[in-house]
Formats: structure tokens, C-alpha cells, sequence
């Protein structure tokens, strides 16, 4: 009978990962109670979305990334509106309070919410768009398409030049089968572990580490950062940046001088893809820089802006 129990036993072992993402909480109205802002019934799915600053003036529209919803924006958005901008933020598709479609997240199924987004809310052009991180990859290709819609580029630790997922994030990422399975079972410790060791570190968004971590309670969540991994995260937008360039879409790259996610490093192709591009450096900063040391990038954006004002 002991023999028995070995197949069992590996056999619960692999359905255990399949079996829990099942039973995370869907979400739905219960959750979206609390939701602060409003919803767009978008094409996809309802988008999640949050007006801040006054009715009008400069218009700033706030991108995300890849693991940490719109909320992640909470001090830089004060700070905007601080300097008289109205922000625009929202919750990508699979994460925050937004809805959960399945399927490929390339930069069609990011801009096409992006651009829905806009029309809904009536926002035609000649805003400021900013993105963090994977956002900042997306802000990229939407201001690509676009360009004649922005007033300014920002981006923050941006992707698509140099990302560093891994050896166990690129053997997810390639192996769709496998990778799958991976995926459900390795990357919530790993989440909680890389949320944890930020605790420490100041902040502008009060209790973002239990809410990054909080995601994890979700469906879907986990299989839409995949997705994203999979999709416009294995892109590359050197072709984008140089249109933005030629262009002539003014753009503020800003980098932490200690990210370990996306390399300071990148600066350099930065350079040969958009020789245009203002770009700095926050020292000491992380990844996390859009929350960990808001007040020197406030201070950078207010300075670039400044400085093409002349």
C-alpha cells in the first residue's frame, strides 16, 4: 500500500499550484466596494481608474508595471498635483481592481486599453504621460503610435532596453508548459520575498507592501504577469524609441542608481536609441524609486520642465 501513496502524493503536489489559483477569490463587486476613482466598461473588461488634482490643467497620465497596481502612484500623484498638474491613474488589465481577461498581454492588448481609456474619458492629446517600470515599456509603445498626442515623455526604471528576469524567469517565460506550472507555484513566495525585503526602505504609498502583496489573493493575477512576461516584456523597443526621437517627443528617462531589476546600464542604450532623451540618475534608489524617493523624482520632472520652458 505504500507504494501507492508515492504517485498519490506527487500527484497532489502538481495539481496543488492548478488547484489554488482556482480557489483564489475573483474579482468582483465585493472587492471593488473599495475601490476608490471610478470603472470604464472597456471592450476587455472593466478598467479601474482615478482622477486626481483639480478639474483642469496640464493633464498627467500615470502607467504602472508589472506586479504593483495604480496605487503605487500614490505620492508621485499627489506631488503632480501639487505642481498644478490633474493626474490620470488606472489599474492595467490582471491587476489592482481591474478586470482579468485571459490571453496575450503585448503592447496591442496594453495601448488598446490605454486607448479606450482615453476616449472614455474624453482626453485627446497634448498630456504628459508618464510610465514605471513594465508601464514605462508601454508608455514607450503608446507614445510610438502616438506621438503626436504627447506633450512629454516620462519614464521611470523603464523596461524594454535591458530587463533582468532571471534564470528561473527566462525558463518560465520559454517554456510554456512547464513554465506554467512554475509560475503558480514559485512566484507567490518569491513575490512576498522581494515585497519583504523593501520594508524597510521609506515610502510614499502608506502600507504598499501589504497591498503588493494583497494581489496574490486574486485569480488571475499571477497568470496575468505571465502574460506580460511572455509579451511586451520580451520586446524589444529600440525601433519605438527611435521614432520617438525622430519625432521629436520630448523625453526624461530616470533611473535608480541601484536597481538590480532594470540596470542603471541602461542609460547607454537608451543613448544610441534616442540620443534626444534627458536622462538621470537618483542615487541610492532601487527599483522602487517612483515610491521610495518621490521628492528627487518630483524634483527632476519639475526641473525638466522647467529647463524646456527655456
Amino acid at each position: 500500500m505504500i507504494w501507492l501513496l508515492l504517485p498519490c502524493l506527487l500527484i497532489g503536489l502538481g495539481l496543488f499550484p492548478l488547484l489554488r489559483e482556482r480557489l483564489r477569490r475573483p474579482m468582483g463587486s465585493g472587492a471593488r466596494n473599495a475601490a476608490p476613482g471610478s470603472f470604464a466598461r472597456l471592450s476587455r473588461g472593466l478598467t479601474h481608474y482615478q482622477w486626481h488634482g483639480p478639474a483642469r490643467g496640464p493633464i498627467a497620465v500615470c502607467v504602472h508595471g508589472l506586479t504593483t497596481p495604480s496605487f503605487v502612484w500614490g505620492g508621485l500623484a499627489d506631488g503632480l498635483v501639487a505642481k498644478g498638474y490633474r493626474v490620470l491613474t488606472y489599474d492595467l488589465y490582471g491587476r489592482g481592481f481591474s478586470d482579468r481577461p485571459a490571453g496575450e498581454q503585448d503592447r496591442s492588448f496594453f495601448i488598446h486599453q490605454l486607448e479606450e481609456l482615453l476616449e472614455h474619458e474624453g482626453v485627446t492629446g497634448d498630456f504628459t504621460l508618464v510610465g514605471y517600470s513594465m508601464g514605462g515599456a508601454i508608455a514607450t509603445t503608446y507614445a510610438s503610435a502616438h506621438s503626436d498626442q504627447i506633450r512629454e515623455l516620462v519614464l521611470l526604471a523603464s523596461a524594454g532596453l535591458k530587463t533582468n528576469p532571471g534564470k528561473i524567469g527566462l525558463f518560465i517565460r520559454d517554456h510554456p508548459h512547464l513554465g506554467n506550472w512554475l509560475m503558480l507555484a514559485l512566484f507567490p513566495r518569491m513575490h512576498r520575498r522581494g515585497c519583504e525585503a523593501e520594508r524597510p526602505l521609506p515610502t510614499s504609498v502608506p502600507g504598499i507592501i501589504d497591498l503588493q502583496k494583497n494581489e496574490l489573493h486574486y485569480r488571475g493575477y499571477i497568470p496575468a504577469v505571465l502574460a506580460s512576461l511572455r509579451g511586451i516584456l520580451s520586446e524589444d523597443l529600440s525601433d519605438d524609441l527611435r521614432h520617438i526621437h525622430r519625432q521629436g517627443v520630448p523625453l526624461l528617462a530616470i533611473w535608480g542608481g541601484t536597481d538590480e531589476v532594470i540596470p542603471v546600464s541602461s542609460i547607454g542604450r537608451m543613448t544610441e536609441q534616442a540620443r534626444s532623451a534627458r536622462q538621470e540618475v537618483v542615487e541610492g534608489a532601487g527599483h522602487g524609486l517612483p515610491y521610495t524617493h518621490t521628492e528627487e523624482v518630483l524634483d527632476l520632472i519639475a526641473t525638466n520642465h522647467r529647463q524646456g520652458l527655456q
